[in-house]
């Protein structure tokens, strides 16, 4: 009996020490997390930038887009303030995206309802109001104001840091994205988060390269994008060459030999030229609304394009809404490779693979919620030319 008492006393003792050692270890990592260090930061536009890493406790986020790129690094509870645009609970403030999914608001609406105004934001607001950014009494601003002058004067009129973010110009895949999401993870000690973000990003890319590296484009179907929001309203003449999704997934756009890269319009008689050779077109859903009223005006529209009588028309979610939705944009790639290679991509469920995406960048599923929004059209989708109008 006396050796049994010992032996469990033993196991006690051997349980509290291991014990002891778990919550030690834990300390050091939280401590570790939430380490306070003066470093200088290189903005994403050039400028020195001193910072007391994980020190801030009350961030505000100004222009378009900087409160998402906090959203898929930072702490959102730490936010003393939010741009109107992003605050749904407002009766006055600008809702041009408001039936446009926004993933980062999406997740974190109610959060952002508590919140103080830091401006109005939105694509007709362009501009910092240092007076509301300062009664939020914030103690370092995220800007994606590209201004070096502005930048300085705000930080030196609230006397705070501001750190300068950027998408770059070719979205989800771009060096810009990938730098700011580490700036900010160097800034406010969520160097892991950062880095889970731009390694899925890069895994992604890399796995849609894999899928589709042997094919030869030239001999390919030829593809159309259409309807790519830029600062406002879209329409089937609204697209790209050298878009990024394409690019990446080895697709061959019908539209090249523009004078510029990026969202443009094309000219109408260039539609009606290229329309014999859309193999397939893609509709981004930012459009739907305004092609419908061109449509109404006009059913022929589309009777030349080879895909719109092949029933080879297909759906993919907004991904532009004041800047980038970045998790919806890299969705849209592997939508564009699942609809014009059905077999190389055939194990991908399109919800799924937003739902594993959406996780990473904020951390919930969250692909329901998105396409139950009204110009989200429910999502993915073949188009049914006989009711997407109606």
């Amino acid at each position: 009996m006396l050796s049994l008492l010992k032996t469990k006393k033993n196991q006690f003792i051997i349980l509290f020490i291991i014990l002891f050692s778990f919550l030690g270890l834990a300390s050091c990592n939280q401590n570790a997390d939430t380490k306070v260090e003066d470093i200088t930061v290189k903005d994403a536009i050039g400028r020195d930038v001193a910072v007391k890493t994980g020190s801030y406790e009350r961030v505000v986020c100004i222009g378009a887009g900087a409160l998402r790129l906090y959203s898929y690094v930072g702490n959102v509870d730490k936010l003393a303030g939010v741009e109107d645009i992003d605050n749904l609970s407002l009766d006055k403030r600008p809702t041009l995206f408001d039936g446009v999914a926004r993933p980062y608001v999406v997740a974190n609406e109610e959060k952002f309802k508590k919140l103080s105004s830091c401006g109005v934001g939105g694509p007709q607001n362009q501009i910092a109001e240092a007076e509301k950014i300062l009664n939020c009494n914030p103690d370092i601003i995220v800007s994606e104001y590209e201004d070096t002058d502005k930048a300085n004067k705000l930080s030196g009129d609230l006397n705070v840091p501001v750190v300068v973010v950027s998408y770059g110009s070719a979205g989800v895949f771009d060096a810009k994205l990938k730098n700011s999401l580490e700036l900010l993870g160097k800034v406010f000690n969520r160097n892991e988060q950062a880095k889970k973000v731009n390694d899925f990003i890069a895994s992604e890319k890399a796995e849609i390269e894999r899928r589709t590296k042997d094919i030869v484009v030239a001999d390919q179907k030829k593809v159309y994008v259409m309807g790519l929001g830029n600062w406002g309203t879209t329409n089937h003449l609204q697209t790209a060459q050298n878009y990024a999704p394409f690019n990446i997934a080895h697709i061959n756009n019908v539209v090249s030999n523009l004078a510029k890269d990026g969202i443009q319009g094309i000219e109408a008689e260039m539609f009606e030229k290229l329309a014999p050779s859309m193999d397939v077109m893609i509709m981004d859903a930012a459009a739907v609304k305004n092609i419908k009223t061109l449509f109404k005006e006009n059913p022929q529209m589309f009777d030349d394009c080879k895909a719109w009588n092949d029933g080879e028309v297909y759906l993919q979610l907004a991904y532009n809404a004041y800047y980038t939705n970045v998790e919806i944009a890299l969705c849209n790639t592997w939508w564009s490779g699942k609809v014009v290679y059905p077999s190389l991509f055939s194990d991908i469920d399109i919800n799924a693979k937003l739902n594993q995406i959406t996780k990473v960048f904020l951390g919930e599923e969250l692909a329901s919620k998105i396409n139950a929004y009204p110009m989200s059209y429910s999502g993915y989708s073949k188009v049914n030319k006989e009711t997407i109008f109606n």
